[in-house]
């Protein structure tokens, strides 16, 4: 079953009276090598976890690569499809739920003891980066994530420090693995076509983070503050992220770092994140 051609995939839509739903970002994948090339990025897994199989097109790459898949698709009127088109695979599994409230651990803990485990997914646009960061914050020992996203979010994912696509989200993803940009995918690969590009990215996680700052929870509030006001220097960014410290105590900081005193946040590393963090911290608990 071709789930790439047009012709295949209209008549499923009228078999099954279905239309892309603009509220879940439906956009159906028509190029196999795109395909194809998204399910080879999830080597090495035993288990692979898609989020939005849609009709199916990328799950059965992934049945045919994987000893396990298991799809969570939100939509119940594409639960039918997903049966008819994966009958012929038994690996695959569509379990009907929104990624946002399912209890992942609860899940994929057969599969994590089983061996590894990692994401596919072509996110909708709408809700790309709560997904991500649930399943980074998440702290389950995936592999890698992979997944489809607007190209301008995928160069924000991937950014240096330094780079003007650097955010918040670099710095979270940064954190916890190495984020690579695998490839674009023209619009016109989707039916229906979105308005932009999309790329897709590769994060391999970190089984050991190589920086571990003292409190993560002020090192994310650090992150967070650094970036709220970008046109601001990061002396007067921390400012409205911790109230309680006194402006020049700040400027001590970046001082004791190295730093120049009108560095903005995007410039910082995640090393100079996290002993920033740490000093911040030792202020607040002195």
């Amino acid at each position: 079953m071709n789930l790439c051609d047009m012709k295949t995939i209209r008549d499923i839509m009228s078999i099954f009276h279905l239309s892309a739903k603009k509220e879940f970002g439906q956009n159906f994948l028509t190029d196999a090598a795109v395909v194809a090339d998204i399910a080879d990025s999830a080597e090495g897994a035993h288990t692979v976890l898609e989020i939005g199989p849609g009709l199916g097109v990328l799950t059965r790459e992934l049945a045919v690569r994987y000893p396990t898949v298991k799809a969570l698709e939100i939509d119940d009127k594409l639960l039918p499809v997903l049966k008819y088109t994966l009958n012929d695979m038994p690996n695959a599994r569509v379990i009907h739920g929104d990624v946002m409230e399912a209890d992942l651990e609860e899940l994929l803990a057969e599969d994590f003891a089983a061996g590894g485990v990692s994401v596919c997914a072509n996110l909708p646009y709408y809700i790309t980066s709560p997904i991500l960061m649930k399943l980074l914050e998440s702290e389950l020992p995936f592999d890698s994530i992979t997944v489809m996203v607007q190209k301008e979010v995928a160069l924000r994912l991937c950014a240096g420090a330094g780079g003007k696509d650097c955010g918040a989200i670099t710095v979270a993803v940064a954190y916890r693995g190495e984020a690579e940009l695998l490839f674009t995918v023209p619009a016109d690969r989707f039916y229906p076509a979105p308005k932009v590009d999309s790329a897709v990215v590769r994060i391999r996680l970190y089984k050991q983070k190589p920086v571990v700052p003292r409190d993560e929870d002020t090192f994310f509030a650090t992150v967070r503050a650094a970036f709220s006001q970008r046109r601001k220097t990061l002396v007067n960014s921390l400012m409205t992220g911790f109230s309680q410290i006194p402006k020049e105590r700040f400027a001590d900081f970046i001082a004791e770092l190295g730093l120049r005193p009108d560095i903005r946040g995007e410039k910082l590393t995640v090393e100079q994140f996290a002993a920033l963090s740490d000093l911040i911290y030792t202020e607040i608990h002195k």
